[in-house]
């Protein structure tokens, strides 16, 4: 026995025929061990809570150096004396899983159990972008406040989405509790302070929503767009529904008789939305797609529009409206009809606000309002769509000929 130094190990021959083992004289039950192949490696020797001698490896020589190794074998023979088995816990971290693995679990059994397709789409989103390039491959019980502050900083110039990343990570960590795979009220998401979130307002003035109605317009003449766009963006603005309610649209949700679309599930549960004239008329000239259930189909056979999204990039382009985001038109909607003095509780009900104490403000109301205040904001909407565009006035410059 002697103390294990560099280079005792390195001048260790090996046994062609057995393991040669060097225990150290300062730390009881470290050693080192030279197989045949001349692999070296540290290991510690001692006896599990059964009275069982086992002997597990601590690493290898070269990647650790005598005193990283010698540390750990403290460790590791420190929870022996308590009645733990090192080499137990060593394979049940080895054998923990990862965020990724973790984040699969979430979406399996909490996601797609719990949450709306367009919630559901989301946490996928903020996972394949945010989450997991980060830390897939880390032990979801190694995650620690720091990396979570580093991964939050990293999108500081997107606030928003770094929030709704934190939100995110905060449950998966509290599922990770629940479900045994990491000790109680640790989640390292905790005091990380979230950033300040500056609310985007954007309405569309009469001359916007003009130029907005004159290239609608123009694209269904030349048919650059699909049908389905044009008559996507004329519902979102003339209802100011949400996106993915108009996108996933039924035709056995609208009823033109009572003027309503009847929705069956939102991202507030089931939703009456009252329609005025404009949006009626919309949905009469639409043509139905026989074998297709949308009102705005997509490219497949009985699949909705996707992708959207692109596509208004080019046509805010076109009507040189460059910022204004899809939701903005729900916005507009709303704006509209401010401006017109109808009270705010029309006007959320008509937005499908449902917070507990808006909806019992609600509750009195029949939908006899509704329709007349959609009719009245739609209608004036629709005006202002087809209102003639205002050209552009170029000053005038006289050149004397010289």
């Amino acid at each position: 026995m002697a103390k294990l130094t560099k280079r005792l190990i390195d001048n260790i021959q090996p046994d062609q025929k057995q393991d040669v083992v060097i225990w150290d004289d300062e730390l009881k039950g470290f050693g080192a061990r030279v197989k045949p192949s001349g692999r070296k490696t540290f290991i510690i020797q001692y006896r599990n809570a059964q009275g069982r001698s086992r002997r597990m490896t601590v690493g290898l020589f070269g990647r650790l150096t005598t005193e990283e190794a010698r540390r750990q074998a403290r460790q590791f023979l420190a929870e022996a004396e308590k009645g733990l088995d090192p080499a137990e816990i060593k394979v049940e971290v080895r054998e923990a899983p990862t965020v990724a693995k973790v984040a699969k679990r979430y979406m399996e059994q909490h996601a797609n159990v719990k949450k709306k397709p367009v919630s559901i789409e989301a946490d996928e989103r903020l996972f394949r972008l945010v989450i997991l390039p980060a830390l897939g491959r880390r032990k979801i019980a190694d995650v620690t406040r720091t990396d979570v502050i580093r991964l939050h900083h990293d999108q500081k110039d997107k606030p928003i989405r770094a929030n709704r990343a934190l939100a995110l990570m905060s449950k998966l960590f509290n599922l990770s509790e629940k479900w045994g795979l990491r000790p109680d009220n640790t989640n390292p998401c905790r005091h990380v302070e979230r950033y300040k979130e500056k609310k985007r307002e954007r309405f569309l003035a009469i001359d916007e929503l003009s130029r907005l109605g004159s290239v609608l317009d123009q694209i269904e003449n030349d048919k650059s767009e699909v049908p389905s766009v044009v008559t996507a963006i004329r519902l979102l603005i003339l209802t100011g529904a949400r996106l993915s309610e108009i996108l996933t649209l039924q035709w056995d949700h609208v009823d033109l008789e009572a003027g309503a679309l009847r929705l069956p599930d939102s991202k507030t549960g089931a939703k009456i939305i009252p329609l005025g004239q404009p949006a009626i008329s919309v949905l009469k000239s639409t043509p139905k797609i026989v074998g297709n259930p949308f009102v705005c189909p997509g490219r497949k056979p009985q699949g909705h529009l996707v992708g959207l999204q692109k596509t208004w990039v080019r046509i805010r382009k076109r009507a040189e409206l460059e910022e204004l985001r899809l939701h903005d038109l729900r916005h507009s909607f709303a704006s509209v009809g401010a401006a017109a003095g109808l009270g705010l509780p029309i006007i959320g009900k008509l937005l499908g606000h449902t917070k507990s104490t808006t909806t019992e403000r609600y509750a009195h109301l029949d939908t006899s309002p509704l329709q007349v205040a959609a009719d009245q904001i739609s209608q004036q909407i629709e005006s202002a769509m087809k209102a003639p565009v205002k050209q552009k006035v170029v000053p005038f410059e006289n050149k004397r000929t010289k």
